[in-house]
């Protein structure tokens, strides 16, 4: 293999990784997975609720699934002040 052909080897290789780490981060902050993620916390928690003979058990397992949304939606700001010291 001549180094021109290695180095177009390489260059398509971290084309490849580019991709799977953009995909990453596009998988990371999307609504596909917040949603995905609330409803498996809001079933989780309603079951537990359930097993557990809590009352009111919707209202309840509702509270654990708003942190994990109000939390989504304040760390890209976190992110962006903690960014800038």
């Amino acid at each position: 293999m001549n180094s021109i052909e290695k180095l177009e080897k390489e260059i398509s290789e971290i084309k490849g990784r580019n991709e799977r780490v953009e995909n990453d981060k596009a998988w990371e902050t999307s609504w596909t997975r917040r949603i995905t993620i609330i409803i498996l916390t809001f079933t989780i928690a309603s079951i537990w609720l359930i097993v557990i003979k809590e009352s009111n058990v919707l209202l309840k397992a509702i509270i654990p699934t708003l942190g994990y949304l109000l939390s989504t939606l304040g760390i890209p700001q976190i992110k962006k002040i903690w960014l800038s010291f």
